[in-house]
């Protein structure tokens, strides 16, 4: 049975997209933006300790609060970043091993308390639009979770789904892509540690949700939704619940088929050749009704840290990161993947943020900063460079060099899987689109010049190992662009013409 839900007047890569309504952030503004993704409990305490201890591998509280968010924005946002992405704020279970990532709910309509108050929340929305900046929230529609076993579940406990008759009947999810059914039907978790699937194909169910979100948006002024276990849920319970919600949302779909898997395999292992990325780059561009608004990303808090798979900064810093900002799509970077943290995967990919002592100096910190400012400065010049989908104009075994943005305020792209050290090579790109005798900028080492150009706008150069292997490009800036010199392992100006 479904309960009344109490009032709280006092009082979010990747599958759909949840329009906003006409006073919140539209999808196009939300393409613009750049999302950094933070676990509440290990981004920042009050004080913003960074001696707080928080063991990798810990399951439980570090004590990382909404407060602390609000008074770390100073690093997130000079980043470049625009928007941030937060744990669910949901009530959880009592036990701390399942509860501090916040996807074991119980209850929708009270906060969890270790995050901090309803006004810590309030002030932390209030703090991210003083400074232009957006706030999405994770939240969960699959399933709440029991500190009992699968069969003494105590559904009287959970709010608003308080009867058994809310729920699925227990059985176990495989996980299998192939069954969708056993998705969207069983439960995850195991016998001692059950996430009951609430059953959202019913119409109180459903009622219930939407008018809970409709709230959560209202009085928290949420301008965007990411989804947990999206494909586990049937497809027809979204249209209301966008409706109700009436904001942007990207939702979580793990599956082998999308990208991010693919832009692992290539870049974490040198051998490995770019087919399947670019298999996945065609299928999605073809298949999906707006790629551009997809969430663009390379770690999360459920899959190893790039680094736990290959230590190669140059991999890291140059080539996977620099993929993902510049690609299309929202990039989103993980909290940590700037001081390069290692972690295997889920606990260990939770690391404390603070323990790095929010090193503004660190290279990826820089690297990311600086493809940040490219981003908006291009897209401040050119209105329709998001929702200009990039272009393959040249790709090889092991390099892939992208054009994105309409023709004078083209951005060319190139990244390998080489990382450091590798001999010495020549490209030549067609298709550029630059024009002869036009100035162009290499953007991560400022170098200005102006090449001769081949037919077809082909672009000549010549990658050095030593270095890292990416070079973005771009014609309009000049040396009058508001740049800062950038500088990797000891080396500024990668690329000769």
């Amino acid at each position: 049975m479904v309960v009344s839900s109490p009032s709280i007047s006092t009082f979010f890569w990747t599958w759909f997209l949840l329009l906003k309504k006409a006073q919140s952030a539209t999808p196009d503004e939300w393409r613009s933006r750049s999302i950094y993704q933070l676990l509440t409990d290990r981004y920042a305490t009050t004080d913003l300790s960074v001696n707080t201890p928080c063991p990798s591998g810990y399951q439980g509280y570090c004590n990382g609060t909404w407060d602390g968010v609000s008074k770390g924005l100073d690093y997130i946002q000079g980043m470049g970043f625009d928007a941030i992405w937060i744990s669910p704020v949901t009530k959880q279970v009592e036990d701390r091993t399942r509860a501090y990532h916040g996807y074991s709910q119980v209850d929708l309509y009270q906060l969890n308390s270790h995050f901090g108050s309803l006004e810590d929340l309030l002030a932390l929305s209030s703090a991210l639009h003083e400074r232009g900046m957006y706030l999405m929230v994770d939240v969960v529609a699959n399933h709440f979770a029991s500190e009992n076993t699968a069969e003494t579940v105590g559904y009287s406990s959970f709010n608003p789904f308080s009867s058994n008759s809310d729920f699925h009947y227990i059985c176990w999810n495989e996980e299998l892509e192939s069954d969708l059914a056993n998705m969207q039907l069983c439960w995850l978790g195991n016998d001692n540690y059950p996430l009951p699937d609430v059953n959202t194909t019913q119409t109180g169910v459903r009622e219930a949700y939407s008018s809970w979100i409709q709230e959560l948006v209202a009085n928290y002024s949420i301008d965007g939704l990411r989804i947990e276990t999206v494909k586990n849920v049937e497809p027809d319970f979204f249209p209301g619940f966008q409706e109700s919600a009436g904001v942007y949302a990207v939702g979580e779909v793990a599956d082998g088929n999308v990208g991010y898997y693919q832009t692992l395999g290539f870049f974490a292992y040198p051998g490995n050749t770019t087919t399947n990325l670019i298999n996945l780059i065609n299928a999605v561009n073809y298949e999906c009704k707006d790629p551009t608004l997809l969430g663009s990303f390379s770690e999360n808090h459920d899959q190893p840290r790039f680094a736990y798979w290959n230590d190669d900064i140059v991999l890291a810093a140059m080539s996977i990161i620099t993929y993902t900002v510049l690609s299309d799509g929202i990039p989103i970077i993980y909290a940590g993947q700037e001081q390069h943290y290692s972690g295997a995967d889920d606990p260990f990919n939770r690391e404390a943020t603070w323990l790095s002592g929010y090193n503004t100096t660190s290279p990826l910190y820089t690297l990311i900063t600086s493809l940040n400012k490219l981003r908006k400065q291009v897209i401040s010049k050119s209105p329709t460079y998001t929702t200009t989908l990039s272009s393959l104009i040249y790709t090889d075994d092991h390099n892939i060099a992208l054009r994105k943005g309409p023709s004078g305020a083209q951005v060319v792209t190139v990244v390998d899987n080489k990382g450091g050290g590798s001999e010495a090579y020549d490209l030549i790109l067609p298709g550029t689109e630059f024009a002869e005798g036009e100035e162009i900028t290499e953007v991560l080492s400022f170098t200005s010049f102006v090449p001769s150009m081949g037919g077809n706008s082909t672009l000549s150069m010549t990658v050095y190992g030593v270095r890292p292997n990416v070079s973005t490009f771009i014609s309009f800036l000049g040396r009058g662009g508001e740049w800062d010199w950038y500088t990797l392992g000891g080396f500024t100006g990668r690329t000769r013409f």
